[in-house]
C-alpha cells in the first residue's frame, strides 16, 4: 500500500526508502545514469571545457503564480550554466523533506522538475533524500547541482572581461518572480496578477551564442535583483556601468505592488531574465536574436559601461538625475529562491 505522507523511515536507507526512489523519482527522472543506482553517476564522453554550479532552494511558498519549487530548482541551475556560455548535460537533486509532507505535493514538484529538465534536454543523473521531522525543514529544501558544456569557439563570460564601451542588455522585464512569491505567501492581491518569470534560458543564450561569440558576461539576476547583480560585476571588473531607468521593463503589477510596499523593483529576484554584456560592435546582432526569442521580446539595451568611478553602478531617472544604485543592504524578500 502506498504511503499519503513522507515518513521518516523514507530516509532510513531501507525498504522505505527504496520504495521512494522507484515511485517517485526513478518514474520521472529514469535514464541510463540514474538507473545503476550508483553511489555517483558515470558520465560517457567527457571531454573539452566544462562549467559546474550548485544551489539550494528554499522557497515559501513551495507553489507561486508561474511555478514551483521543483520548476525553480532545475531553472536556477540551467541558468547559471547558461550565464557562463554552458550547455546542460547534466543534473543532481537532492532532497530534504520534512516527515509528515503529502506525497502528492512532492509528486508535483518533481513532475515539474521532469517537465523543465525535458524542455532544455539535460537528464538528472544523480540525487540524494533526507528525511527530518516535523518542523525541521519548512516541507522541503531542493539542492540542485549542474555541469554544462562551453563551446570551443566561446571565451567564457566572465565580470572580469567587462570592459569600457561595453553595452548591457537586459532580456525581459525585473521583479516578477520575487513580488509573485511574496503575494502568493502574504495573500496579497493587486488589479493585474502577478506571475513568476521562472523559465530556463539556455535556449536563448544559445541563440544569442549563434550570432557572437564575443560575450563578455552574462549573469541572471536573482537574489538582490538587477542592483545586485550590477555591483557585482561592476566590482569585479573596477569599471562603472551607467543604467537608464526609462530603458528597464517593469509590468505595471509590479511596479503598483513595489510602489505600494516601498520596495525598489531593481531590488527584486528575477529567475527566468539574463543580463549581458558585449562589446557596442556586437549588441545589435545580440539584441536582435534576443528580441527573436520568446523569453527575450522584450530585450533591451539599458546602459554602458564606463572606466571611472571603478567599481560603482549609477541609475540614470526618469528625470535625468544621476544617482547611485546601490546593492540591497538587507533581505529584502527572504525565501523567495
Amino acid at each position: 500500500m502506498k504511503d499519503d505522507t513522507i515518513l521518516m523511515a523514507h530516509g532510513a536507507g531501507g525498504k522505505k526508502s527504496a520504495e521512494l526512489i522507484r515511485q517517485v523519482f526513478l518514474s520521472r527522472f529514469s535514464n541510463p545514469a540514474l538507473s545503476r543506482l550508483g553511489d555517483s553517476a558515470v558520465l560517457d564522453s567527457i571531454q573539452g571545457r566544462f562549467a559546474f554550479t550548485t544551489d539550494s532552494f528554499v522557497v515559501e511558498p513551495l507553489f507561486f503564480p508561474g511555478g514551483d519549487i521543483g520548476k525553480l530548482a532545475v531553472c536556477g541551475t540551467v541558468n547559471d550554466l547558461a550565464a557562463a556560455a554552458a550547455r546542460p548535460i547534466a543534473l543532481s537533486a537532492a532532497f530534504v523533506l520534512e516527515e509528515g509532507l503529502s506525497f502528492s505535493i512532492l509528486e508535483q514538484v518533481v513532475d515539474s522538475m521532469h517537465a523543465v529538465a525535458d524542455e532544455v534536454g539535460v537528464p538528472i543523473v544523480a540525487g540524494d533524500t533526507k528525511v527530518v521531522p516535523q518542523g525541521s525543514a519548512d516541507k522541503m529544501f531542493i539542492t540542485v547541482s549542474g555541469v554544462g558544456e562551453i563551446p570551443a569557439s566561446v571565451e567564457p563570460p566572465a565580470p572580469d572581461r567587462v570592459r569600457p564601451g561595453d553595452l548591457v542588455l537586459l532580456s525581459g522585464t525585473v521583479g516578477d518572480h520575487g513580488m509573485a512569491v511574496m503575494a502568493q505567501r502574504e495573500g496579497l492581491r493587486f488589479s493585474t496578477n502577478i506571475v513568476s518569470d521562472c523559465a530556463p534560458l539556455w535556449s536563448l543564450v544559445g541563440a544569442v551564442l549563434e550570432v557572437a561569440t564575443d560575450i563578455h558576461c552574462m549573469r541572471d539576476p536573482t537574489r538582490g535583483g538587477l542592483a545586485a547583480a550590477l555591483n557585482e560585476i561592476a566590482s569585479l571588473s573596477q569599471v562603472n556601468i551607467e543604467i537608464e531607468e526609462s530603458a528597464i521593463p517593469i509590468n505595471e503589477g509590479v511596479r503598483v505592488a513595489c510602489d505600494l510596499l516601498g520596495i525598489d523593483p531593481l531590488h527584486v529576484a528575477n529567475e527566468g531574465k539574463m543580463l549581458v554584456i558585449v562589446p557596442e560592435s556586437e549588441s545589435q546582432a545580440v539584441l536582435s536574436a534576443m528580441k527573436k526569442h520568446p523569453l527575450g521580446s522584450m530585450s533591451s539595451v539599458i546602459g554602458r559601461v564606463n572606466d571611472a568611478p571603478e567599481g560603482s553602478v549609477y541609475l540614470r531617472t526618469r528625470l535625468g538625475t544621476l544617482r547611485i544604485l546601490d546593492t540591497p543592504s538587507g533581505d529584502i524578500l527572504p525565501r523567495i529562491c
